[in-house]
Order: C-alpha cells, then sequence, then structure tokens
C-alpha cells in the first residue's frame, strides 16, 4: 500500500475532536494520507484539542477507531494539544516584545470598521499596539505584524493545489491573537509550535485554513521554526452550500461500509475509482491517482 519509508517527508491530519469523523473531515485525512504515502513519507494524526470548550468527550477515540477501520493509521505516537501548553507558552515568551497585552471586545473590534479578513474576522485596528487605555485590563495577547512599508510585510507561497498566493499582514489580518481571552491558546501558535516540533514537511488540508497560512508563516519565521509545503484542498459542501461541518449537522462515517466512504472522498478529489470494488484495489487506484498529479 505503500512506497519504502523516507526520513524526509512527514506529513500530519489534525482533527478537532468536537464530533466523529465526517465526510469533509474524510477528504482532509484521505489526501493527506496518500501524499504521504506517495512520498514514501510518516502520516500523523494530531488531536487538535486546544479549544476544549468544542471537545466531546470520546470523540477522539471515535476518529482514531474510525481511521483504523479505514485503513489509516497514524505512523507515530498521536500528539494532544491539551497536553502541550507549556510548549506554547515557552514559544510565546520566545516571542518577546512582539506580544503586547490587549483589551478589546470583540465588538470593539467590529464596531472598528477596518475591514473583514477573508475567513470573516474582523482586522484588529491596532487599539493596544502603544499599550492598554486608561481603564483597559489585558483579554488577549497579540503578535505585532510588520507595517505597511516594513520588511516582511507580504507574504507568499506557492501551494501546491491553488498556485501562488500572496497576503498582505497589516492590511488583509492584522495583529493576531495568540492567547484568547478564555485563556486558551490560538490556533495559530499551536499549530505552529505542533508542525515544527513534529517535524512536519508537507501540510494537506481544507482550503478554509487558506487565510491562516501567512500568519503561520510569518510566525514560523519569528520562531526560527522551518516552513513546510502547503496543500489546500477545496471544500465538500452540503446541499446549502456550507462547508461539511459538525456544526451543521454532518453525519459521521459509517465504519460499516469503509469500501463505500473511501471512494466517495477520493472521486471528490478527481481520483478515478472505475472498477474498484475491494480495498486492496481502492488503495491501489488511489495512490497511482494522487501520484501522477502530486507525486513530484
Amino acid at each position: 500500500m505503500s512506497a519504502p519509508a523516507s526520513s524526509r517527508y512527514i506529513g500530519r491530519f489534525a482533527p478537532s475532536p468536537s464530533g466523529p469523523l465526517h465526510a469533509g473531515s474524510l477528504v482532509a485525512a484521505l489526501a493527506s494520507y496518500l501524499d504521504a504515502k506517495v512520498h514514501g513519507g510518516r502520516w500523523l494524526v494530531r488531536i487538535e484539542d486546544i479549544d476544549e470548550t468544542r471537545t466531546v468527550p470520546g470523540a477522539a477515540d471515535g476518529i482514531l477507531a474510525t481511521l483504523a477501520a479505514l485503513d489509516m493509521s497514524s505512523d507515530g505516537p498521536v500528539l494532544v494539544q491539551s497536553q502541550r501548553k507549556t510548549r506554547y507558552e515557552t514559544a510565546r515568551a520566545r516571542l518577546g516584545a512582539a506580544v503586547y497585552p490587549c483589551g478589546c471586545s470583540r465588538k470593539e473590534i467590529a464596531d472598528s470598521r477596518v475591514g473583514t479578513a477573508s475567513d470573516g474576522a474582523a482586522i484588529y485596528p491596532g487599539t493596544c499596539r502603544h499599550g492598554l487605555a486608561a481603564g483597559k485590563t489585558a483579554r488577549t495577547l497579540r503578535l505585532r505584524v510588520p507595517d505597511t512599508g516594513m520588511a516582511g510585510e507580504y507574504v507568499q507561497f506557492d501551494d501546491r493545489w491553488l498556485g501562488p498566493q500572496a497576503q498582505h499582514l497589516a492590511a488583509e489580518a492584522g495583529d493576531f491573537v495568540l492567547q484568547r481571552a478564555d485563556g486558551f491558546w490560538a490556533y495559530q501558535l499551536a499549530v505552529v509550535v505542533d508542525d515544527a516540533e513534529q517535524g512536519i514537511t508537507d501540510v494537506v488540508r481544507g482550503a478554509d485554513l487558506l487565510d491562516s497560512t501567512a500568519r503561520q508563516i510569518y510566525l514560523q519565521g519569528l520562531l526560527g521554526y522551518p516552513t513546510p509545503r502547503y496543500l489546500h484542498l477545496p471544500l465538500l459542501l452540503n446541499a446549502t452550500g456550507e462547508k461539511f461541518s459538525k456544526q451543521n449537522g454532518a453525519q459521521a462515517i459509517d465504519r460499516g461500509q469503509p469500501l463505500a466512504e473511501l471512494q466517495r472522498a477520493a472521486r471528490f478529489l478527481g481520483l478515478d475509482m472505475a472498477g474498484v470494488a475491494s480495498r486492496e484495489a481502492f488503495w491501489t487506484a488511489a495512490l497511482a491517482g494522487w501520484a501522477a498529479r502530486f507525486g513530484r
């Protein structure tokens, strides 16, 4: 099913345990798995439960069991973000003066009308960059991004599915949160630290995270981490045009129909499933199809 092991390529699948594995998540799991195996690499699973308010008890074990039923198991220990808070604090401390406390509420940021990022979040206007205003208390920690005209103001990268990408950090994102008002570490910091410490060379994930990539690359640079290659997949949408997600009622993968579930995900990725009648035949066809498109 897989090519000889490589010491270079390390990929990952990083679900959040807010519910069972569903069809949209399976697309990302399958694509990341195929990319790792086609490149003779390792495929790691990471449970991204840094937002513990959204964690559903038993969901992580259920996701791992579903992946195993689909013939996909992690090639190393499963990393769990909620067990790594000291690692995120260490990284935050290394950033020094680039991090500052912010006392702004979401409403205040939205009311500033600076603009909206492509992911729907209000762009931070920089209110607390030079210190908290009188009467304000710190709610979050933010990372300062380069001003217009400064070195590093644009982050550019080549996406293996979508092609060349660029983002002006100040204009399109603003100073972003590293630690939230509820005390939890933000996704942007946790994923950068975890990818670096797991040695991830290639990130294959949904296009809903494309907007985060420039911020993550900038943070990697500040921390002296290498930047992985990125491949952002098209999103599986439901009948109303919304992203398949646990929040809008996406149904769990049927472990009793592994071949059918795998074939649906593969077809969405544009892989030819004609004549595939067994799981062995599926993996042969899927690996060959992925290698033809992304084997370089």
